[in-house]
């Protein structure tokens, strides 16, 4: 069952600085990444960054989903918002589909929604296997709070399905 996992941080920079840790956790098998985004959103800017983290484990493997999936989520999350109602009621419509049908439904993006704003950074994670505890409390020692959502096998086979077509 994958996992997609959010770790909000209180800092612009938080996320950025919490991939090594992140590298360090995957050295210690404590967490297996499949694929990562960070969003930085520092303080005065009207939208956040985002960036896909490709082969956060440096083996420069092919990624899990792809951009597309991150661009939908996103978009969703972050940036249909902003679009204006026509605009935003429509392509939310269409990205929520798919993205719900894949278990990250409105409450989740309502969420992330409200936790991730300016002055703040994320590290979304997806991951095939679950993050042990002890990850956990370590990503939590440096300051990151956990919003996630678990996929059933089926959402997971569907998400992959939808973004078969668009690997790293």
């Amino acid at each position: 069952m994958a996992t997609l996992t959010v770790w909000r941080f209180d800092t612009a920079g938080g996320a950025r600085a919490a991939l090594e840790l992140l590298d360090s956790l995957m050295g210690q098998h404590l967490v297996q990444v499949d694929d990562a985004a960070l969003v930085t959103w520092p303080r005065g800017r009207e939208s956040p960054r985002t960036e896909q983290v490709r082969g956060a484990d440096g083996s420069g493997r092919s990624l899990a989903l792809g951009g597309s999936f991150w661009g939908l989520l996103f978009g969703l999350v972050f940036f249909v918002p902003l679009l204006g109602i026509a605009v935003g009621a429509g392509a939310g419509a269409m990205a929520g589909s798919h993205l719900a049908g894949a278990g990250i439904d409105d409450r989740f993006v309502d969420e992330v929604r409200k936790k991730v704003t300016p002055g703040t950074s994320a590290l979304f994670v997806l991951s095939s296997h679950a993050v042990v505890e002890t990850a956990v409390g370590r990503l939590r020692a440096v300051g990151a709070e956990l919003v996630s959502t678990s996929l059933s096998p089926d959402e997971e086979a569907r998400l992959r399905k939808v973004f078969a077509g668009d690997r790293g």
